[in-house]
């Protein structure tokens, strides 16, 4: 007989979150297509993966698994409107990874958001540095 899971943690987080979020060590991860990304602009300090490649890149142990994909990774999931990184999280969470998140809004409520500029902590030593010189 066929049963539901449900996830182990929250699923979304607010725009206005994720900054917070970036610099206390969670990932972004941009699940656009290049076209929309090109089209809307990037998500500085994300890592852009194809929404068709997330599960065997982002699930440990899988053949594609990145090396820093492990039980404890925070991911954040960031789609054109939402929609599409919610149904990743949830299978993300179902597979073992408790901490994947999706942006609820997707990059259309980053880009309405107050903080206009949520980056990741490596992001902003890379423009100190940049900056420096």
């Amino acid at each position: 007989r066929p049963t539901s899971a449900y996830p182990v943690a929250p699923l979304s987080v607010a725009a206005h979150d994720v900054g917070s979020l970036l610099r206390s060590g969670a990932v972004a991860i941009d699940i656009r297509s290049q076209q929309e990304r090109d089209r809307d602009g990037i998500v500085l300090g994300a890592l852009a993966i194809p929404a068709d490649q997330i599960l065997d890149r982002l699930i440990p142990g899988s053949r594609e698994t990145l090396r820093c994909a492990d039980a404890s990774s925070r991911w954040l999931l960031i789609g054109v409107d939402g929609h599409d990184a919610e149904m990743l999280t949830w299978h993300l969470q179902a597979a073992g990874v408790p901490g994947a998140r999706f942006v609820a809004g997707g990059q259309m409520a980053l880009a309405r958001s107050a903080d206009r500029r949520p980056v990741a902590g490596h992001t902003e030593r890379e423009w100190s540095m940049f900056s420096a010189h």
